[in-house]
């Protein structure tokens, strides 16, 4: 799996109800238009994934810029603190261009 520009890639499992939640919250937030938001929900399939990027908690999101890590936040966040953080990481990302 190859992320191109900035992504925000959100990582569930199933029958996580955290992730639900965290998922809810991130749609309230108001992305610029060229960041991408990405939902991947865990399965056995992968698991390169899961060893590629180390995820060891659900849920977790990743800031990636053409594939490499910015920052992650594992667990759920309210809307205005996950709207911060967010915010502040693509910042970052974009300061790496």
């Amino acid at each position: 799996m190859t992320f191109k520009g900035i992504c925000i890639v959100e990582v569930s499992g199933q029958s996580c109800a955290s992730c639900l939640s965290l998922m809810n919250e991130l749609k309230k937030v108001d992305l610029p238009e060229d960041v991408n938001l990405i939902h991947i929900e865990i399965d056995e399939d992968q698991k390169e994934f899961i060893n590629q990027y180390q995820i060891d908690r659900l849920p977790t999101i990743l800031i990636l810029k053409d594939d490499v890590e910015i920052s992650r936040c594992r667990g759920f966040q309210p809307e205005e603190i996950l709207s911060l953080w967010l915010n502040s990481k693509i910042l970052e990302a974009r300061g790496k261009e």
